[in-house]
């Protein structure tokens, strides 16, 4: 038998109310998806695509107008609690008191889901998100990397088997960003399954299994990642000549032509029908001579552009 997913979502759709009572804003139409057990899947989409709606759906912020889902094998209507303790979930914004310490936000976060005392997880969490120096400092004092960090243990407080993480590196620098994927690399390792929505393309790419687009509330891909990757057949090579152009060089197998300074040349091309060895030939055989040459693969950008249009 193949393994259950972790999330099972069918035909989900979400309509919210219009505040005149005539038809509302239709976030989710007939969304339909699983997330595999045990990788890290990737949810993209543009801004308004439905990602958050349908995130808060499986939070149980959100009521769902019609569809299922199920967590971890539990419907999130007819078994709700179940349902909710398989999750934890990362918000993008950083919500907790800020006069309790970190250990306090994990003890009241444990006790909110009725784990006993003795079964708590607090200082295990902190030493495992690396602030078990900060375990008695007041959490309106911890710098943003810590917070980010200290969310991430609240959302695991009661063990779940999945973390979902909404743009959690949004707005942060570099180093914390790097902190925070190998955190959730870490968590991965150890078995739990990641959901993880972002707008940095490259991030998905490096750290997904899988990805699933959304856009204008409706699942327009949903494939491992290098499968989606392979979807761009553009591929760009970059020369430079040994003196200025006076004209843009051109030829109809050719995608794209652009100019890149007084002697650089992208050509653009679909890979499926050139080769860069020929693509140089052309060039070489419309009197240009070639100093450099560099090339460039067709990544997750590529192919998010070229689906959702934008």
């Amino acid at each position: 038998m193949s393994t259950p997913p972790a999330i099972r979502i069918e035909n989900l759709v979400k309509r919210y109310a219009a505040p005149d009572g005539g038809e509302g804003k239709l976030a989710l139409n007939g969304v339909s998806f699983d997330v595999p057990q045990g990788g890290i899947f990737g949810l993209l989409g543009p801004n308004g695509a439905g990602k958050s709606t349908l995130i808060n759906i499986l939070a149980g912020l959100v009521t769902k107008t019609a569809g299922s889902a199920e967590i971890w094998g539990f419907d999130i209507d007819e078994q709700r609690r179940n349902a909710k303790r398989a999750i934890g979930i990362v918000p993008q914004e950083i919500v907790f008191d800020p006069f309790f310490t970190p250990y306090e936000v994990l003890e009241n976060q444990a006790g909110f889901y009725g784990i006993a005392k003795h079964l708590r997880r607090s200082e295990e969490l902190l030493e495992a998100v690396r602030l078990a120096d900060k375990r008695d400092a007041y959490a309106r004092t911890l710098s943003g990397g810590m917070k980010r960090r200290l969310l991430v243990a609240k959302a695991m407080v009661h063990t779940p088997p999945i973390l979902v993480l909404d743009e959690p590196t949004a707005g942060v620098d570099v180093e914390l960003r790097r902190q925070l994927w190998e955190l959730v690399t870490a968590l991965n390792d150890d078995g739990v399954t990641v959901v993880l929505t972002t707008h940095y393309l490259e991030e998905a790419e490096q750290l997904c299994d899988r990805i699933a687009i959304i856009n204008h509330g409706e699942c327009i891909a949903n494939k491992p990642t290098r499968e989606l990757v392979d979807m761009a057949r553009e591929k760009i090579v970059a020369v430079t000549v040994d003196s200025d152009l006076a004209t843009i060089p051109q030829h109809d197998a050719f995608t794209k032509v652009e100019m890149a300074g007084e002697r650089g040349v992208e050509v653009t091309y679909n890979k499926d029908q050139l080769t860069a060895g020929q693509v140089l030939a052309i060039l070489q055989e419309q009197g240009l001579t070639v100093q450099d040459v560099t090339t460039r693969e067709a990544d997750l950008e590529d192919v998010f552009v070229q689906l959702t249009g934008g």
